[in-house]
């Protein structure tokens, strides 16, 4: 699917498309052309039929060439690797996505809200119940991904009409229906192409059978919530390495140009400083893909159990992941020079686009508490 072509014409916009903050629409049209967008969907279904083990390898790679266009696509492949991992285990709810995307929709993530750190488990999106059993969204998301491509959004809502046991609810609106629009407000630091745009429901349709699930408010183990938290941070760690992994390549290239006159006109490469620090990227990104490898392999065949302990090795990855290339950009900068400070540095967008991984979900706060609550149990909760 990512020929050699396709990633060099790939790696070739991404410094325009950042610069003047637009969409990847050319990239995107190749990879659509190149199946990418049915890389997860079954072959029954009109997909490619890859693993998630595959599609994370695949999109450190994209990353690796452009962020933002790895970090855009990431959403649509969440959402159908979510769908193939449910069929797989006998939960159709979400076959028609399969279905649909297997013809061609594309489909972005409407969680994200300002102020809603529950994220998954809470929403500021009033969900209003029809007769027919359909319901009406009322609310804004943020960081929508693809907004300007995407056919499909999934998204949550709060149901207040029983204030006795108010619900969660998931369900897909179109794109075409009314109620929706996207807000051209996506002007920021990095990951500029993935043009992540607000989207504002105003009382926004999904038909009876797009509402696929009503769960309780708070934590839980869905098998839907399940799988998207699977997927999300699998697949989000795989970008974040991608960034990583180019830095590394970059930080070697810096150090084979750069020399020095006080070693004798001998390039950095040859410098026992900047070799240490170009050993350390090594040995930083070395752990990484291991990590990534073994959460989707469980994915995939199945092997993983709900609870803290997955939930732990989850939002770990994620946070390490993303962590981890923070610290190999800001190395890279450091054994490249002068050169990477230029705002037209490849090095330079990577700085700026690795910063966005401090905002997904789980952040550094959510993913301590996970991992502690793993081991020390939950916190006690006191009434006085």
């Amino acid at each position: 699917m990512l020929s050699d072509q396709i990633l060099a014409g790939i790696r070739s916009r991404a410094a325009g498309y950042d610069r003047a903050n637009t969409f990847f629409s050319d990239d995107l049209e190749e990879l659509v052309a190149a199946g990418y967008l049915r890389a997860l969907v079954p072959i029954r279904f009109g997909g490619l039929g890859c693993t998630l083990q595959q599609i994370a390898r695949a999109q450190t790679q994209l990353a690796a060439h452009a962020p933002a266009t790895a970090l855009g696509v990431n959403m649509h492949l969440i959402w159908t690797g979510v769908a193939a991992s449910l069929s797989a285990q006998g939960d159709h709810s979400l076959d028609f996505l399969l279905e649909e995307a297997g013809r061609g929709e594309i489909f972005a993530f409407g969680v994200s809200e300002p102020g809603n750190d529950l994220v998954l488990f809470g929403s500021t999106t009033d969900a209003i119940p029809e007769p027919d059993g359909g319901y009406r969204f009322t609310g804004t998301k943020v960081f929508t991904s693809l907004s300007p491509a995407w056919t499909r959004l999934g998204t949550l809502g709060l149901d207040s009409s029983n204030p006795g046991d108010p619900a969660i609810v998931w369900a897909f609106l179109d794109r075409a229906d009314a109620g929706i629009h996207s807000k051209d407000d996506w002007d920021t630091l990095g990951m500029r192409a993935s043009q992540s745009q607000s989207t504002v429901l105003e009382g926004a349709r999904a038909r009876p059978d797009r509402v696929v699930r009503k769960l309780p408010v708070g934590p839980n183990g869905d098998p839907l919530v399940a799988g998207i938290f699977a997927n999300f941070e699998i697949l989000l760690s795989a970008v974040y390495t991608g960034i990583g992994q180019r830095a590394l390549e970059l930080a070697a290239l810096g150090a084979h140009r750069r020399t020095s006159r006080k070693n004798d006109g001998r390039t950095h490469a040859q410098d026992p400083v900047a070799r240490w620090r170009v050993g350390e990227l090594v040995i930083a990104m070395d752990g990484i893909y291991p990590q990534i490898d073994a959460l989707a392999r469980a994915v995939d065949e199945q092997t993983w159990q709900v609870g803290p302990a997955w939930f732990a090795q989850l939002s770990g990855l994620k946070y390490r992941a993303t962590q981890n290339a923070k610290f190999v950009v800001d190395t890279a900068v450091q054994v490249a020079g002068g050169s990477a400070f230029n705002a037209g540095s490849e090095l330079a967008r990577l700085y700026r686009d690795v910063l966005a991984g401090l905002f997904h979900p789980s952040d550094a706060d959510s993913a301590h508490a996970t991992a502690a609550a793993s081991v020390l149990g939950p916190l006690d909760v006191r009434t006085s």
